[in-house]
């Protein structure tokens, strides 16, 4: 899911891609069920918070199996320089 949120990360409105951006950080990560071999796995990230001026964004990640929640958590991504 973080992996995603790179991909919102990259979103015009968000940043862009002509910035950098980082995986700071998760938090209240719960795994409701197990995943397994041969199911499809769907991975949401809705953005929650963007702080452009300092350059932190949060987000909700959901991931289903079959329309059931199996993961779900709060992401945070940074932006700047290497």
């Amino acid at each position: 899911m973080a992996q995603v949120g790179g991909l919102v990360m990259l979103q015009p409105e968000v940043g862009g891609s002509r910035q950098n951006f980082f995986f700071v950080g998760i938090d209240k990560v719960r795994f409701r069920m197990p995943v397994i071999a041969g199911d499809t796995l769907v991975m949401r990230m809705t953005l929650t918070k963007l702080q452009k001026r300092f350059g932190i964004a949060k987000m909700e990640g959901k991931a289903y199996v079959g329309g059931e929640v199996v993961c779900k958590g709060e992401f945070f991504m940074a932006t700047g320089s290497e």
